[in-house]
């Protein structure tokens, strides 16, 4: 009996580092901001090396894409200068920023599968919105630093 609960209470303290672990990781997420006219978005970003270098050039200040709408589910849009990729197969899905080639930022409002290196998601916006933000033609769109 004694040895049940040692082990449940094993269980139980490693749950709970785990959660722990899980919650700090949301807690320290990063997050930046994208305006489009008078629409402002908030996406997580992820943590890897493009998303660093993006960091370093967000530090200068804001950063503003002219993107063109392709193939009916993205904007695309280069954003000056290369970054780091770690392109992988990538099934996309409404929300989804990612890398293209180093130097193109593409934003999804519909489903698509290529090689990209994940950038971040936009947060908390339904697709039907999404589809109205960024699916009727070409966007301009400012990034920068969540306060």
């Amino acid at each position: 009996m004694k040895r049940k609960i040692s082990y449940v209470l094993l269980i139980l303290m490693v749950l709970g580092v785990v959660g722990c672990g899980r919650k700090e990781e949301q807690v320290n997420a990063r997050k930046m901001l994208i305006t489009i006219g008078d629409t402002v978005l908030t996406a997580t970003l992820e943590n890897n090396e493009a998303v660093d270098a993006l960091t370093k050039l967000l530090e200068d200040g804001d950063l503003t894409i002219h993107f063109s709408q392709y193939g009916g589910v993205e904007q695309v849009g280069s954003i000056g200068s290369s970054l780091p990729t770690n392109d992988v197969q990538t099934a996309t899905s409404p929300g989804d920023i990612m890398l293209y080639t180093g130097d193109q930022m593409v934003l999804f409002y519909g489903n698509h599968s290529w090689e990209y290196t994940r950038l971040g998601k936009i947060d908390h916006v339904s697709v039907s919105d999404l589809e109205n933000i960024l699916g009727n033609g070409d966007i301009t769109a400012t990034f920068s630093f969540a306060e």
